[in-house]
């Protein structure tokens, strides 16, 4: 059960963080109405600098977007050591210590530029391995550490020492615990094929030539036993490995375009005789199944009318799925297997919030617990399973902990065509004193749309969330159609609907808040990032009147040239994006496609801009917002345009991410009146931010500005 399937996702979501509260709540700081300070109107250069409401009182960025002290903690097979990412240097790096021994931790690895975001344990218990890509361009490579020593190695199987790929680990086995299966698409830069790699000295060999398929899945002998081809209509082929004749596939079962989606292989039994599946086929939500190989039946395991299987919790090595999640407003797992079923009433006692079980030693005998709320930092345990004992190991963030932060509260919003829309509102601590999820008076409201779009909002922890409301906003996330997890109907409900009914869901969210007494509908700003950012410019161009002002961050502005420009690796999968989004191939598909495009409509946008974008990204080209900030330039429309030349698709290093909700807080002081914490050079620092139009549109942002 350790294989790993190629995301389905043709938009992925950026993560972007934000999150306090506390102090400024209950009021609306400085008033003013959608144009604030005076940033609407032409960009000339007479025209005055908006003003903002600076204040001393509030969360600090960096508690909310800087570092961690500690998170993603995982515990070794054998259950000697202990690891997590921590700071060097103010870089995210790997520790390990010996279990019970966290004073004799230690960094084993060493980057100094970008931070390692992902790693995981080999089973041989000598090795970790992560990924790492260069500038934010998801060129991956595969790096192996021994732990005894620090020595750092890259593993990526490559003929060419400088080749441009972008790497993925395709499987794992505690069975065989040297090796590791890398995909490269080095031979073909549109597929994959998958090496299998010796961990410590990085000797490879080639165990499968991809020559048309999406993924590959691999049993815990490291064999391969399915493969994933996406077909015409945006559907997917599940073919069989024929182990008569290597080398050649069997069909074995289809995905329907209507349920692509909604079902998706997982992995295998301890045998390899049966295959765990999310299936949405000839029901709305994605159950657990599990189905013969040999024969093609199946029989479903767990099921929620409400929600698609969110996770599943599998036995180390036995493989047997022992709880399984779905998430609809929050996480309810269902129990499976009667051996954890104690744990996890010891474990719902303990966690304040929800729960998940984030690693485990391959006795079972330990696990690695994380305790989520949405007021808090998360809380790492060791669980002893046999006294049914956990021991506090300690939160990502302690600062946290000191501070009143605000809670969120899930919300079900009806759409125009009667769609249940799980939505979450958060409110500035003290602003609803009664605690009906109204605020004493409406208030100044951010729209925070999620990207993919194929993903979804969650109830929890939201740095985005805490930050706005703590500068004395309501901050509202909407799991628009097209969002994942609630079943087929309301996936498909968006095709071919950006734009159209995806985007009316957002204004009927508005719509709700304003008449529920929530928001002051002169005063509510859109915001989002991939997705969010291209549903940003549709705000704001698609309906002029509705937004005060919008934030984009790396989000498309020209549908046709966005798909004309994606990574030759997820030509696969475009056939989804013609079912779903459109057709480019067409005259009368581009003619679809440009009239969905905000870039089209540019010349009815008339409230203010900020776009964050990152140089290299690879998904949504830098291009996609030079063209939309061309258009407003040339009408005379502000826009402040921030640029980071060493990211990708998204910040990931803390000092841009700092930098760019420095300048968003303030942007939105000026055009909403909340507050936000002063700027200088300070908020700068370490960052390698350029904005290369709009400086004087955002309060102090000209003066602390570094000067390239």
């Amino acid at each position: 059960m350790h294989s790993r399937v190629l995301p389905l996702l043709l938009v992925s979501l950026v993560s972007v963080g934000c999150g306090s509260a506390g102090g400024n709540g209950s009021t609306t700081p400085g008033g003013g109405g959608p144009a604030g300070g005076g940033g609407a109107g032409g960009s000339g250069a007479g025209r005055a600098a908006p003003t903002g409401h600076p204040a001393q009182n509030l969360i600090p960025r960096d508690i909310l977007f800087g570092n961690p002290e500690r998170s993603n903690v995982q515990v070794s097979p054998n259950g000697k050591s202990l690891s997590w990412l921590a700071p060097v240097s103010g870089v995210m790096n790997v520790w390990v210590a010996p279990l019970g021994k966290l004073d004799q931790a230690k960094s084993i690895t060493a980057d100094t530029t970008r931070p390692v975001r992902a790693y995981f344990w080999a089973f041989d218990n000598k090795h970790i391995l992560y990924q790492q890509d260069t500038g934010g361009d998801e060129n991956w490579h595969i790096h192996s550490v021994e732990v005894a020593t620090g020595k750092a190695k890259d593993i990526t199987p490559l003929d060419k020492a400088e080749s441009k790929v972008a790497a993925r680990i395709d499987g794992v086995s505690h069975k065989v615990p040297g090796k590791v299966l890398i995909a490269v698409n080095e031979r073909n830069q549109q597929f994959h094929d998958t090496y299998e790699v010796d961990i410590a000295t990085g000797k490879k060999k080639m165990l499968v030539q991809n020559d048309g398929f999406v993924g590959f899945m691999f049993d815990d002998d490291l064999q391969v036993k399915l493969a994933m081809q996406m077909s015409p209509d945006g559907g997917f082929v599940i073919k069989k490995a024929n182990r008569a004749k290597p080398g050649t596939w069997d069909d074995f079962f289809t995905i329907p375009q209507e349920d692509s989606l909604t079902t998706q292989p997982l992995g295998f039994d301890k045998f390899g005789k049966y295959v765990y599946l999310w299936d949405s086929r000839g029901r709305d939500t994605g159950a657990l199944m599990v189905m013969s190989l040999k024969f093609g039946q199946g029989k479903v395991v767990a099921e929620d009318p409400r929600a698609d299987g969110s996770e599943i919790l599998v036995h180390p090595t036995d493989n047997t799925i022992q709880a399984v999640g779905f998430t609809y407003e929050r996480n309810q797992w269902k129990v499976l297997d009667k051996r954890v079923a104690p744990d996890f009433e010891k474990l719902e006692k303990l966690a304040n919030g929800e729960f998940a079980i984030t690693s485990r030693t391959l006795d079972d005998r330990k696990w690695i617990v994380a305790s989520y709320s949405d007021a808090g930092p998360v809380r790492y345990y060791l669980w002893d399973r046999g006294k049914k004992k956990e021991t506090f190991l300690f939160s990502n963030r302690p600062a946290l902990e000191k501070l009143e932060l605000a809670a969120m509260k899930p919300v079900v919003i009806p759409s125009r065509d009667n769609l249940n829309l799980v939505s979450y509102l958060s409110l500035p601590v003290g602003s609803d004193k009664d605690g009906n999820g109204v605020p004493e008076q409406p208030l100044p409201m951010v729209l925070v749309v999620h990207g993919g779009p194929w993903a979804r909002d969650h109830w929890g922890f939201n740095p985005i969330h805490q930050l706005l409301a703590n500068r004395g906003y309501a901050v509202l996330s909407v799991n628009f159609r097209g969002s994942t997890g609630f079943g087929k109907k309301f996936v498909n409900a968006a095709n071919r609907e950006w734009a159209g009914k995806m985007h009316d869901d957002l204004v009927d969210a508005v719509k709700w808040a304003e008449k529920a007494g929530v928001a002051d509908g002169k005063r509510v700003c859109i915001m989002g990032g991939s997705y969010g950012g291209y549903a940003t410019l549709v705000g704001l161009s698609f309906t002029p009147d509705l937004f005060a002002c919008g934030v984009d961050i790396v989000g498309p502005s020209n549908l046709i040239t966005l798909i004309q420009t994606v990574p030759p690796y997820w030509m696969p999968i475009v056939n989804m994006f013609k079912a779903r989004v459109g057709d480019w191939t067409t005259d009368e598909g581009k003619k679809f496609l440009k009239e969905r495009s905000p870039l089209t409509h540019a010349g009815k946008i008339k409230r203010p801009l900020l776009i964050g974008q990152g140089a290299n990204d690879p998904r949504v080209k830098q291009a996609e917002s030079d063209q939309i900030v061309k258009a407003l330039q040339q009408k005379k429309i502000p826009v402040t345009y921030v640029v980071f030349p060493d990211e990708g698709h998204g910040f990931a290093r803390p000092e841009n991410s700092l930098a760019f909700w420095a300048v968003t807080e303030a942007f939105l002081s000026a055009y909403l009146g909340g507050t936000f914490q002063p700027l200088d050079p300070s908020a700068f620092k370490g960052s390698t931010i350029t904005v290369p139009e709009g400086a004087r549109d955002v309060p102090q942002l000209q003066d602390a500005v570094p000067k390239k």
